[in-house]
């Protein structure tokens, strides 16, 4: 099953704003820093939020994740949409038409969390995240 779910990007205060929604909503959070994935060479970024997702009992899902220094930040335009599940034809089919036309900004390709990640913005200037979990046994 592929899921369709907001994500959101902030500067440096991803964990603050990450679990003021979870009061608002309610549910288990879930947060990554970089450090954790070793994702970034940058001392200043180690303890930043790579990913963070709110899972509502509801079954409302948010994400959400701070900035690289490295990459642009605009309050306003700071939201993605992203495609996650495990149904890799599916997902890679998606990708494939999003990033058509548009730009590629994170290779689709193995992550260090083991999925299958990528990063594009479409030709009309949407921001993608396609993530690709393993297939389950």
């Amino acid at each position: 099953m592929t899921t369709l779910n907001p994500y959101l990007s902030f500067r440096d205060n991803a964990k603050d704003a990450m679990t003021f929604y979870q009061s608002v909503f309610g549910g288990q959070l879930n947060m990554s820093t970089f450090g954790e994935f070793h994702a970034s060479e940058d001392p200043a970024e180690q303890d930043k939020i790579m990913h963070g997702m709110l899972t509502g009992e509801t079954g409302l899902v948010l994400m959400g994740a701070d900035t690289p220094n490295s990459m642009d930040y605009t309050p306003g335009n700071n939201y993605s949409v992203s495609l996650s599940g495990n149904e890799e034809a599916e997902l890679r089919g998606y990708w494939d038409k999003l990033s058509d036309g548009g730009t590629v900004t994170v290779p689709l390709e193995k992550a260090p969390w083991g999925d299958t990640f990528g990063m594009c913005k479409d030709k009309f200037g949407v921001d993608w995240l396609v993530n690709i979990a393993p297939a389950a046994s």
